[in-house]
């Protein structure tokens, strides 16, 4: 993760208005449950909490989202979504060097783990309270973690460099390995060290 929670630039999440936007009342429940999900665990933040933070009634509730994990989905996405945006936007800002792209997402990256509030990947949190590979909850973490690994392919495949796709996943693995680790280090340290191993790693064979 290298957006906070809950992130901005959310895509529609629940059920749109007729127009196609986003419900402002389905809005606010992603707004309440979104960073409950995320620092209190999926499945220790209930329904009936989310409603009664929000002060809406479960028929109300249902209407948006016709069961929790429909919630759980839309967090997620919404999650994934703002990665996607600050992915493509240092695409955008950094156009023609792929280096620099990785060196962007390490240093955002760095600078999360090591905060206060982090709790870890939040895909990864979900998949571990969703051991069932078909859940739908579930599908929404696997297509992320997917996405990552891809976004890292291209980079690579920029870079000029053989075997891309095991490079990439190298590279998803040392950004895991740093949210395990980030805790109680510099935001400096972890960037260095983050940076020093994706060298090594991205290091023509």
């Amino acid at each position: 993760m290298i957006v906070d929670v809950p992130p901005l630039g959310a895509p529609v999440v629940g059920r749109p208005t007729r127009d196609g936007g986003q419900s402002e009342v389905a809005r606010r429940i992603l707004d309440v449950a979104a960073p409950r999900f995320y620092r209190e665990g999926i499945r220790a933040v209930s329904a009936d909490a989310v409603m009664a933070e929000v002060g809406v009634t479960k028929v109300t509730f249902y209407r948006h989202f016709p069961t929790k994990d429909n919630l759980v989905e839309a967090y997620l996405e919404t999650v994934a979504a703002a990665e996607r945006h600050a992915v493509t936007t240092w695409r955008v800002e950094h156009a023609g060097d792929p280096a620099a792209v990785l060196a962007a997402y390490a240093d955002r990256l760095a600078a999360q783990v090591c905060g206060a509030g982090f709790r870890g990947c939040p895909f990864l949190n979900a998949a571990a309270e969703y051991p069932d590979v078909a859940h739908p909850v579930r599908a929404v973490a696997e297509r992320h973690r997917e996405w990552l690994r891809a976004a890292a392919e291209e980079l690579v495949v920029e870079l000029g460099l053989p075997e891309p796709r095991s490079v990439a996943v190298q590279l998803v693995m040392l950004r895991d390995g740093a949210m395990a680790t980030g805790t109680g280090v510099e935001p400096t340290e972890v960037g260095r060290a983050l940076r020093r191993a994706g060298r090594a790693v991205l290091q023509p064979r």
